[in-house]
């Protein structure tokens, strides 16, 4: 059976850029890890960039983009589900699956195997949890030690509250992961794409200002002239975000785009974090230079792969 090849790397670094071409190469299909790309309607803030998927005339096969409609929700569960469908069916057809993506939390839960994304919404705690500060939040997580506690990832307040769920439901309803990451890491391999800093930071604020003039703005105002509201906007983060409250009038434009621009940098800056915190926690991942050709990129991973 074919490894899945999972290509990662901080937003702006170039992923799907590679990997429709590593899919080209290898007769592959992409499996979409974005925990935005999924919704219908946002694709310029969540950078789908469709045009990505026609190599040298070929269109590259593509599967979890456009999958539910925006103001939906979508988890780390479905996502667990989703992929594992879509997988048997690219295997099926002996193709080659590239698991490709910034979304961490989606990455690590396929490839570990692990449970702990099946643990039930609890409405009651998360309402109690949120007249807490971070801080105090925090206090509490760790006050709540369970299996699930090293795995954890608190980076933000939304992913604070969810370790602090299913940590207290692992308190009353132990169980442990299917598969352990040393015993399931035969089945992927991980290739991570790295920028210098200043580069990543350049490329950011370029493509900000690029998918801003090429209509991003009127994106959001059209989902919300759709009935999707505000909050759900601004829950989904970063562009939706800063956008809808420019377009609420919150803010300036020019505030709008400063703190837009100090958001993603500060993702990006979070998805590396996690990312070494994958490797801390056994999954190794091949670090490439994304400043290399993509023939030379494409080079490197197939070697890897045919070793």
């Amino acid at each position: 059976m074919k490894p899945v090849i999972i290509i990662l790397g901080p937003t702006a670094c170039g992923k799907t850029h590679l990997a429709t071409h590593l899919a080209y190469a290898l007769d592959g299909e992409i499996i979409s890890a974005d925990s935005r790309q999924v919704y219908r309607g946002m694709d310029i803030g969540t950078g789908k960039d469709l045009k990505e998927y026609v190599v040298n005339n070929q269109s590259i096969p593509y599967h979890l983009i456009d999958v539910v409609e925006a103001g939906e929700m979508y988890n780390v569960h479905r996502f667990q589900q989703d992929f594992y469908t879509v997988l048997k069916d690219v295997q099926a057809r002996d193709r080659w699956p590239i698991l490709c993506g910034g979304t961490g939390l989606y990455i690590e839960a396929v490839v570990k195997k692990h449970r702990f994304t099946a643990v039930p919404i609890d409405e009651t705690l998360r309402d109690q949890l949120q007249q807490l500060s971070n801080e105090e939040l925090l206090e509490k997580f760790k006050a709540t030690p369970s299996e699930y506690t090293p795995l954890a990832d608190t980076s933000t307040r939304k992913r604070l509250l969810r370790a602090i769920e299913i940590a207290t439901f692992l308190v009353k309803h132990p169980f442990q992961t299917v598969q352990s990451p040393k015993e399931s890491v035969s089945e992927f391999q991980l290739f991570g794409l790295s920028l210098p800093v200043e580069e990543r930071r350049e490329r950011i604020t370029r493509r900000l200002h690029e998918r801003l003039q090429n209509g991003m703005i009127e994106e959001v105002q059209q989902l919300l002239n759709r009935g999707i509201s505000a909050d759900r906007l601004i829950y989904y983060g970063l562009e939706y975000k800063f956008i809808t409250q420019y377009l609420l009038g919150l803010s300036e434009y020019g505030t709008m785009v400063e703190r837009l621009n100090v958001g993603i940098h500060q993702f990006a800056k979070r998805q590396m974090t996690f990312f070494r915190k994958m490797e801390r926690d056994g999954l190794p991942i091949q670090w490439l230079d994304a400043i290399l050709p993509t023939e030379e990129l494409v080079s490197r991973i197939k070697q890897n792969v045919f070793m």
